[in-house]
């Protein structure tokens, strides 16, 4: 047998890390965690979302022991790369150390629909999807989007 090669960091970051970076931890958690060790933070944690808890639960991803953490808990892992998820928490993200590279790919924040339950829901189940058909891609797609 192989030595095991060593898995790739990935931060998720959003502004809250309470929907998309939780929902991208979880994705990526379930489907790559055999290459992926994955981490989410928030510029201003707000709590994981029951929302997402639910729509993630519907996917057959149970991420109701994640927590919301804040980026400052999370600088002194040496990460491979951040994923910024949002366009707030690209233009509010921390430097980190050297060998980690920043990815942009923003998704629209579902906590921000308004109307009805049944419309908020289709709002996260859809986020949900985009992010799993991303992460579906990752660690591959990863070298085609870095940015200095």
């Amino acid at each position: 047998m192989s030595e095991a090669k060593e898995k790739i960091k990935i931060l998720f970051i959003c502004t809250g890390n309470a929907c998309r970076s939780q929902i991208a931890e979880g994705w990526a958690r379930h489907l790559k965690s055999d290459v992926i060790d994955a981490f989410s933070a928030g510029i201003w944690p707000a709590g994981v979302s029951p929302r997402a808890i639910q729509v993630m639960a519907e996917a057959g991803v149970d991420i109701s022991s994640q927590t919301s953490n804040h980026i400052d808990e999370l600088l002194a892992i040496d990460f491979d790369y951040v994923i910024t998820l949002c366009d707030n928490a690209r233009d509010l993200c921390p430097v980190f150390s050297g060998k980690t590279r920043t990815v942009h790919r923003a998704f629209e924040d579902p906590t921000f629909v308004m109307g009805s339950t049944e419309a908020i829901t289709a709002a996260f189940r859809q986020t949900r999807d985009l992010i799993r058909a991303f992460v579906e891609t990752l660690p591959e797609s990863l070298t085609d989007d870095v940015q200095a």
